[in-house]
């Protein structure tokens, strides 16, 4: 199929230079530089901000009660994004802008307009109200929203679908909610040592249970929604601008209206926090859980449909697209690769899995008219490093296939035309490539 380099080759003339001498901001050293300071400085003040209305010691009981449900909530995160993972960079970014960059800009942005609201109108209470119901659901929301647009903007390869909004934004909301929770912790242990209140009757005990055992969810509930918009945004096809901007804006107005009604649960009397709960949080925890393990099923629907396109040109095995378009035929190859050849195959075997799953989900944009201009570049990308690891990833592929498929597995032609992408074009790239018929030794590269 490929006879040239699955890589574009270096420019040269004057473009090519114009490259290698970018403008200093250009380089992604820059950037990656400047937003990590960024992101040290806000974690630095906001850790100040913290500890001065906590006390030291609050601060450490705070953070203390605050981490227990981070990891779950990650790794509840992660799980959902096992068909396409996405790189750790991207999720280490998401939790730190929420816990520092976002966390940071609502504490200012709220203390600053309930104040002046306060001062505004001569009523404290009533700027109390107010700032819990609009202010915060609005500052909150959008500064959450920023990771995810940062990311669909300078990630795109890595932002493909809802499953990707909906891991982004939920990391980003983790993150923010265990710096609000280590906040609103210690303020309530510092409440304690006053009063002198101490086990199940403390204040710190009950906030406990509201903020960390009742309720962990909550901020990744709300930004999930912003992720969501995000997510059919990037479904969309390039040309359709309105809706790639329209989506994510409603999916963040209802991020910041469920936001506003959780708040104001407890202006609903004496059990409107409890009636709020049950009657709109669980129900929407449920549904939106419900949606993103349809979703993750869709995906591997796609991976079993898209990838014997390149199991009849030679790319893969007959029996690879229904081991890769089932998660626990996906799990014993990579059991199989750490028993027999230890842990680097099978991290190769996971790569494997991650770039053939890249690889349909990008055909299945082609063929809906969703790809964009870089198409045949990236999909050489993904072709070559399925390549590099076939000596690894092929017998434990086959092995899971032994395991799971109830009977032998025989490709089928798909019944689609190439539409002017994929396996069927030479690297002319306009030429159609009649492939021979698979074999075991069968090199797609040799035409």
């Amino acid at each position: 199929m490929a006879t040239c380099p699955p890589y574009p080759t270096h420019p040269s003339g004057p473009a090519g230079r114009a490259l290698r001498h970018a403008h200093w901001w250009q380089r992604r050293s820059v950037r990656y530089g400047a937003l990590s300071t960024l992101l040290a400085i806000s974690g630095l003040v906001i850790l100040a901000l913290v500890r001065e209305q906590t006390g030291t010691e609050g601060f450490l009981v705070g953070l203390g009660l605050a981490v227990f449900p981070v990891p779950l909530l990650v790794a509840a995160f992660r799980w959902l994004d096992r068909v396409e993972p996405g790189p750790w960079r991207n999720l280490i970014f998401s939790f730190a802008w929420g816990a520092c960059a976002a966390a940071l800009i609502a504490i200012v942005a709220n203390s600053f307009a309930t104040k002046w609201i306060a001062t505004a109108t001569a009523d404290p209470s009533s700027a109390d109200t107010l700032g819990a119901t609009v202010i915060a659901p609005i500052v909150e929301e959008s500064a959450k929203a920023a990771a995810v647009l940062l990311v669909f903007l300078f990630r795109r390869r890595d932002f493909t679908g809802i499953v990707d909004g909906v891991v982004i934004a939920g990391v980003t909301a983790t993150g923010f909610a265990f710096t609000e929770n280590i906040l609103y912790l210690g303020t309530a242990f510092g409440t304690d040592q006053l009063s002198g209140e101490r086990g199940l009757a403390s204040v710190t005990a009950a906030t406990f249970f509201v903020r960390v055992v009742m309720s962990p969810f909550a901020h990744p509930l709300f930004t999930v929604l912003t992720g969501i918009g995000f997510g059919i945004a990037a479904l969309s096809a390039e040309r359709q601008q309105l809706r790639r901007v329209l989506l994510p804006l409603a999916g963040l107005l209802l991020a910041m209206g469920m936001h506003s009604v959780w708040n104001g649960s407890s202006n609903f009397g004496e059990y409107g926090f409890f009636a709020v709960y049950a009657a709109f949080m669980v129900p929407a925890f449920g549904l939106l859980t419900w949606l993103v393990v349809w979703t993750r099923q869709r995906e591997l629907r796609t991976v079993r449909s898209e990838l014997p396109a390149y199991a009849v040109a030679g790319w893969l095995t007959p029996a690879e697209p229904y081991v890769l378009g089932s998660m626990r035929a996906r799990r014993l190859a990579r059991e199989y690769a750490h028993h027999h050849f230890g842990k680097a195959a099978a991290r190769s075997v996971a790569e494997y899995e991650a770039y053939a799953t890249s690889l349909a989900f990008l055909r299945h944009r082609g063929r809906r008219g969703r790809a964009g201009a870089d198409f045949v570049v990236r999909e050489r990308e993904l072709l070559d490093a399925l390549w590099r690891r076939r000596d690894v990833a092929r017998p434990a592929l086959a092995y899971a296939a032994r395991v799971t498929a109830p009977v032998p597995v025989v490709p089928v032609p798909p019944p689609w035309p190439a539409h002017g992408y994929g396996y069927g074009y030479a690297p002319s790239y306009g030429q159609q490539y009649r492939p021979a018929a698979p074999s075991p030794a069968y090199n797609p590269y040799r035409s």
